[in-house]
């Protein structure tokens, strides 16, 4: 239907409407003229002596008023008719928009012509503070400037008749202010000059939201029930289309509240070096982030909306048995799992977590991810460099890898031991047979010294240099230990002695020990570096190696106060006097103790 199909429409009703008053309009002239006619026959009937019948022109008369009541009530209809189109008119486009400002000003104009009001106003209560807000203010025909407010700067209405209407939820109306017994003694009534007021409330599922209020200053009996009837209606619209606003604006503001927090998540998900994987309850993947796309290299929109067991097939079977015991036990499972990428094998260790609802009903999992091949590979490797060397000195190497060339002073206990002098060898064996000869020593020495966590210097042809308290072996009783390894030696040196039926006396071997502050870091280059101890108190130790007598323990003054100051309960060695030894490079003697079990 084209607009002049309408308009043309539009005007045949509004034709149709206008004729029964029209018609009641001719009806009410042809009764006049009747009347006017019966009562000129009425005089000429007189003069001949004759009369009318009775009742004639009295019925005639009440025929007539009856038409002009019937014609006034059919004006009042027509008027409430039009009020009421114009109402669902404003009420179709308050409905279309959720956006009211502009509606509601253009509405409260319509409501202030339908109800010849002066001023109107939409007041709502604020949901926060619970205050009165006006909403809209307009002022009518009658009021073509704003009414200046108060002096306290508030709208010059009635507030108790607005309070009223709020606190009761009921409309009032009143269509003689002055005269009314409401509302005596009311100042804003007398002061404001308030003829005809009427106020109904906003409902909205039983709650009152607010009010609209309109007046007029000059006339009384402006509004009547139909007036009460059409604001009322007009009210209950106004209040849905200010809920459903409200709402909408509720629901763009979480929205945005959503999109920020998807948003934020999706940023962090983004720069977290774990991969992580999220599932519905039907195991079916719905979050794959950016970490996990570089672990198992598939894109995103590869896997998102696939089944967790399509995308690790290898592992199907005991991932559907994890899944489960996630569900079942409601804990959290981690295994490691080794997948086959593009790249080739990795090792994989996964976490997996039950994902919850608000109710706490886990409605899928979380899956972490962590690509731990490197380091299952280091493991590895140091798990072979543990059978050739101590597992605490392993332990300890990223600690020695992580000091600069240089090094860092620390008190140590040295320790030398000389286990086969060349010279005491018998001169009957072979080069291969000393060097298997001293393998034996050497391997045997090197066993009590691990045994203890001594750590090994290095290996000086048929000597070793052991030392404790280093940053790969830190101890507190670093002298106690030292003591301890020679002590070993000493024990077991004299089992290999009756091995291989060697006479003991003397013993193939001789050890000295020292206690002092030493220097120990990394020499060496960049890309080739050791990891050695220098200093007065390396140097001694050697003098004292080389001064000491074959099957002799000996140990400094300075190890000596050590070790009784290191050992808490009774003393485990016992120590006696030896000759002082001439160090070379050392001024005045130095004082030193053989040391045996206890």
């Amino acid at each position: 239907m084209t607009q002049d199909d309408a308009a043309q429409g539009q005007n045949q009703q509004g034709s149709a409407q206008l004729e029964p008053i029209a018609e009641l309009g001719r009806l009410k002239a042809k009764a006049s003229e009747v009347e006017a006619a019966l009562r000129n026959q009425h005089e000429l009937l007189k003069k001949r002596g004759m009369s009318l019948p009775p009742m004639a022109l009295s019925s005639l008369k009440a025929i007539r008023a009856d038409i002009e009541r019937l014609e006034k009530r059919l004006l009042d209809d027509q008027v409430e008719l039009g009020q009421l189109r114009a109402l669902a008119a404003t009420a179709a486009k308050v409905n279309q928009t959720l956006n009211l400002d502009n509606v509601l000003l253009e509405a409260m104009d319509t409501v202030i012509t339908l109800t010849d009001a002066e001023r109107g106003y939409i007041i709502l209560k604020n949901d926060q503070s619970g205050e009165l807000e006006f909403k809209v203010q307009r002022e009518g025909e009658l009021g073509r400037h704003p009414t200046p407010p108060a002096k306290d700067g508030r709208v010059t209405i009635s507030y108790s008749v607005l309070n009223d209407v709020i606190a009761s939820g009921q409309p009032l109306l009143t269509d003689n202010a002055y005269k009314d017994e409401r509302l005596q003694g009311n100042v804003s009534i007398a002061n404001f000059a308030l003829r005809s007021v009427l106020c109904v409330p906003l409902t909205y599922k039983g709650s009152v939201i607010g009010a609209v209020y309109v007046d007029n200053r000059l006339r009384a009996g402006v509004f009547t029930e139909r007036e009460k009837t059409l604001l009322t209606a007009f009210a209950n619209t106004v209040a849905v289309a200010i809920m459903n606003a409200r709402m909408y604006a509720d629901i763009r503001r979480n929205l945005a509240e959503i999109t920020a927090v998807k948003e934020l998540m999706d940023n962090v998900f983004a720069s977290i070096a774990s991969g992580v994987i999220t599932t519905n309850s039907e195991d079916v993947i719905d979050t794959f982030n950016v970490a996990a796309s570089r672990i198992l290299e598939r894109q995103p929109d590869e896997v998102i909306g696939q089944e967790l067991r399509r995308v690790l097939p290898k592992i199907s079977a005991d991932l559907r048995e994890h899944l489960a015991n996630v569900r079942q036990s409601d804990a959290r499972q981690v295994f490691d799992v080794v997948l086959e990428v593009p790249r080739g094998r990795i090792v994989v260790t996964m976490q997996m977590t039950p994902l919850k609802d608000a109710d706490q009903q886990t409605q899928g999992v979380a899956i972490v991810l962590d690509d731990v091949t490197e380091q299952r590979r280091r493991e590895q490797e140091l798990g072979i460099m543990k059978r050739y060397l101590p597992p605490r000195m392993v332990d300890e190497i990223h600690t020695i890898s992580q000091l600069a060339l240089g090094g860092e002073k620390r008190v140590v206990t040295c320790m030398y031991v000389s286990v086969a002098p060349l010279h005491r060898l018998p001169k009957t064996l072979r080069p291969t047979e000393i060097m298997n000869t001293l393998n034996v020593y050497l391997a045997a020495a090197t066993d009590c010294i691990q045994a203890v966590d001594g750590v090994i210097d290095k290996y000086i042809g048929n000597v070793i240099m052991a030392l404790f308290n280093s940053q790969l072996n830190p101890m507190e009783n670093h002298a106690v230990q030292a003591v301890e390894a020679a002590l070993r030696i000493r024990e077991t040196f004299t089992r290999i002695y009756a091995e291989q039926g060697i006479d003991p006396d003397p013993h193939l071997y001789h050890v000295g020990i020292h206690t002092g502050e030493a220097t120990l870091g990394n020499v060496g280059s960049v890309n080739r570096r050791d990891f050695t101890a220098i200093g007065h108190t390396i140097n001694l130790t050697k003098r004292l190696e080389e001064n000491a007598s074959d099957g002799e323990i000996i140990v400094s003054l300075a190890t000596h106060d050590a070790i009784v100051t290191q050992v808490a309960g009774e003393m485990p060695f016992r120590f006696s006097d030896h000759a002082p030894v001439k160090a070379k490079g050392v001024e005045g003697d130095t004082i030193v103790y053989e040391v045996y079990r206890a």
